[in-house]
């Protein structure tokens, strides 16, 4: 009756010993992801000082598609749209030149 362990025992007797907890060595860890430059551009963006506001129309798909973006990455829909437009803008100055031709022409 003295030799009968329970499997918990035996379970306790393999983990107290030695080397028993380097079990998983031999499994690969999943490496870390990097996180992409697009990405890290949004995070980094501050629109904190941000105040004034703009309604906009969006189709369902893409509300969907914030709204999923916003859960997978923890950023608010108001900041990915800001930085969006940021974006645009800074990427095409040619539609600066345009407002600005088109307020200059509208000024006369």
């Amino acid at each position: 009756m003295e030799n009968m362990k329970s499997l918990a025992d035996q379970l306790r007797e393999e983990l107290g010993k030695p080397g028993a907890g380097n079990a998983k060595k031999g499994m690969k860890s999943k490496p870390a992801r990097s996180v992409p430059a697009i990405l890290q551009a949004i995070m980094d963006y501050d629109n904190s000082d941000h105040k004034s506001m703009v309604h906009a129309r969006f189709n369902a798909d893409q509300v969907a598609l914030m709204a999923r973006f916003k859960i997978a990455t923890n950023i608010d829909t108001t900041k990915l749209v800001a930085f969006a437009v940021n974006y645009l803008f800074d990427q095409h100055p040619e539609l600066k030149k345009a407002i600005t031709q088109f307020m200059q022409n509208s000024n006369l």
